[in-house]
């Protein structure tokens, strides 16, 4: 996988894991284990707390990113007009209340104002504002502002879907419902345009 000069993360795996914050994780890690009955010196747990601590460093590293940033190393001149969508963007993140992840696709379009940027930087932002504890309803915001800030197009529109293990594992029946989250701005707040994507959205190229 090509990694441009502004990565300060990876996709697929982190380079290296700060030795002593993992070591103050996996400690604390450790002790969980403890409190909750399980005993960490048995075979299947003597590596777990340190894999935990290196785990989270992970599903947290879009701290270590700036996302403007990234749209702004791509950015180019193009007097494109027409809406741009990236759909079906994968999304992982962690729930802020519990921990535990939720999942999902995300939409995101927008239109130019002069400016374009590389499509690969889209999903980047995406992983990037994921990587961190999140609230479904705020990274749908933090989307579209980064690509508002950065680009200053005529509107900007982000849909995310996504199932939440917080509802799915703690006793909720609904076990199979999808959380549905959008934001809007510019061209975007009129109900033609938001139209418009939806029905892009929605159609299947033959």
């Amino acid at each position: 996988m090509h990694h441009d000069d502004d990565d300060h993360y990876s996709y697929q795996k982190l380079d290296s894991y700060n030795p002593e914050t993992t070591a103050f994780i996996a400690e604390r890690i450790g002790n969980i284990i403890t409190s909750l009955g399980e005993d960490v010196q048995r075979e299947g747990l003597l590596k777990t707390p340190e894999r935990v601590a290196k785990a989270y460093q992970f599903l947290t590293h879009g701290y270590n990113a700036d996302p403007k940033k990234v749209l702004e190393s791509a950015i180019f001149d193009e007097h494109h007009s027409e809406m741009i969508i990236v759909k079906d963007i994968e999304l992982y993140s962690l729930c802020e209340h519990h921990m535990l992840p939720f999942f999902g696709r995300a939409h995101v379009a927008y239109i130019p104002n002069g400016k374009i940027v590389g499509l690969s930087k889209i999903p980047r932002v995406v992983d990037i504002f994921s990587r961190r504890l999140q609230v479904q309803e705020r990274l749908t915001v933090q989307i579209r502002d980064c690509i508002n800030e950065a680009l200053h197009p005529l509107g900007v529109a982000v849909v995310i879907e996504a199932k939440h293990l917080c509802m799915m594992m703690r006793g909720v029946e609904k076990q199979n419902s999808v959380t549905t989250t959008s934001a809007f701005v510019g061209e975007f707040e009129k109900q033609a345009t938001r139209q418009e994507f939806i029905n892009l959205l929605s159609a299947k190229l033959s």
